[in-house]
């Protein structure tokens, strides 16, 4: 079996991209698994395809398990770690642009998510908002 994951495009425009992911665990758990591809995302008005993301705001729901949001490359470079029996919303815009991208080595521009001390029964529910760099 896998865990049952849900992943829905809320909007997708020119500067923002607003994604949100659920996943129910069956004790099985995500590692380093691809939620956002940024080739995926709608090409701006010039055309251009989508090169990175910055993370602008997240808001969650953790029940029993935690989630690391990681920045994809060779070696993953954590982005932000959600706890686990947590809820929350972050606003990373307010002062700055968003949390931007760090991956050295490999760096693909994608976001993946690590579920951490997941069981049967743990739950998520993540909305991300992007700012979309091309």
């Amino acid at each position: 079996m896998a865990d049952a994951v849900t992943s829905q495009t809320i909007q997708d425009g020119q500067k923002t991209a607003i994604l949100k992911f659920t996943n129910v665990s069956d004790g099985t758990g995500e590692n380093a698994v691809k939620k956002v591809d940024v080739s995926a995302l709608e090409k701006n008005d010039k055309g251009e395809s989508c090169t990175s993301v910055s993370i602008s705001r997240i808001y969650w729901a953790c029940a029993g398990m935690g989630v690391n949001i990681e920045f994809d490359a060779t070696s993953n470079v954590l982005a932000i770690g959600l706890p686990a029996d947590s809820t929350g919303d972050e606003y990373y815009d307010d002062r700055f642009s968003g949390i931007p991208n760090n991956a050295g080595s490999g760096v693909t521009g994608d976001i993946d998510f690590t579920t951490v001390g997941h069981s049967s029964g743990d739950a998520y529910s993540i909305i991300l908002v992007l700012n979309k760099n091309y």
